[in-house]
């Protein structure tokens, strides 16, 4: 049960919802309004609901509906695999789980049909330990056993895995490198963002220039922390934002179906041997050509939305 005591918040109560609690929308809150799994000072209230000081919010989260993930037959760039672990490089426009409105044909239902996992519960996610985004492209790993999974995800807590990204980003970042350190949570104003907020989750990305072109710049990104569009928010709020980005670049830009976002190094500690292995794959095949294009000069900009 997750519960707020109201304070200085204002408004009607779907909108205090949405507002306080990061992975909640507004139209989620108003269903959980009309069905009791939220309510106000123990009684169930209307969206309309102004909220006053002492008020106590709480909030019963239903049990999620699971979705059926099946083994589907679909082709992937196996990096290296064992008994214990998987490194795929994952193409750009592939869902990593399944999810409303992605059932299925995902990274996942792929990992099920080329290989088996062992001792993992998680029905809709088995194996996944950490995502990147459905138009970001490269390396992730996946957890084979229950003992993987365990490793894996108390590294990423560590923050002792190494995840590297290129990027190419909008304008010309003067500085050679750089470290933007700043919380990141729900966008007050668009709930389908992410934004640089206010006690958002701390949130560290390390930054250096490869190469300057003018009106953009190619970068590597180095996370310290993992959080949701974290390398696409940094680099937005910087004034930088990644090309092609559909949600926190420019409608102008350069012509992909995503964001030239890729994850281009991974490298952790082995689950059960010790051994630090460390992978890196070339971004595709879209994104090397626009970086030719890039160094000869050629402008290809447009609105592409």
């Amino acid at each position: 049960m997750d519960e707020l005591t109201i304070t200085d918040q204002t408004g009607r109560i779907d909108k205090v919802i949405a507002e306080n609690f990061d992975d909640v929308t507004r139209s989620q809150a108003q269903k959980w309004l009309a069905s009791g799994h939220a309510q106000v000072n123990g009684v169930a209230v209307q969206p309309k609901y102004k909220v006053k000081p002492g008020d106590v919010i709480t909030i019963t989260r239903p049990e999620p509906v699971p979705l059926e993930t099946v083994a589907q037959d679909i082709p992937i760039d196996v990096v290296y695999e064992d008994d214990q672990v998987i490194v795929v490089n994952k193409p750009q426009g592939m869902v990593v789980h399944p999810a409303p409105g992605h059932p299925d044909g995902t990274l996942v239902n792929a990992i099920l049909g080329h290989t088996k996992l062992t001792g993992i519960n998680d029905v809709l996610r088995p194996g996944i330990v950490h995502r990147i985004d459905k138009d970001t492209s490269g390396l992730l790993m996946v957890a084979k056993t229950a003992v993987a999974q365990a490793s894996l995800s108390a590294q990423l807590k560590a923050k002792t895995n190494t995840r590297v990204y290129l990027a190419i980003v909008h304008g010309n970042i003067k500085e050679d490198s750089g470290t933007i350190d700043a919380p990141i949570g729900r966008d007050f104003k668009d709930r389908k963002k992410h934004a640089v907020v206010a006690g958002g989750r701390h949130a560290v990305t390390h930054f250096k220039v490869l190469e300057r072109f003018g009106d953009y710049t190619l970068v590597q990104c180095q996370l310290e922390t993992g959080r949701t569009h974290q390398i696409r928010v940094h680099m937005a709020y910087i004034h930088h934002p990644v090309a092609g980005d559909p949600l926190y670049g420019p409608k102008r830009t350069l012509p992909n179906k995503g964001q030239f976002l890729h994850a281009q190094t991974l490298g952790f500690v082995h689950p059960t041997t010790g051994e630090y292995l460390e992978f890196k794959v070339d971004p595709p095949t879209i994104f090397q050509k626009t970086l030719a294009d890039l160094r000869a000069g050629i402008d290809k900009t447009r609105v592409i939305r």
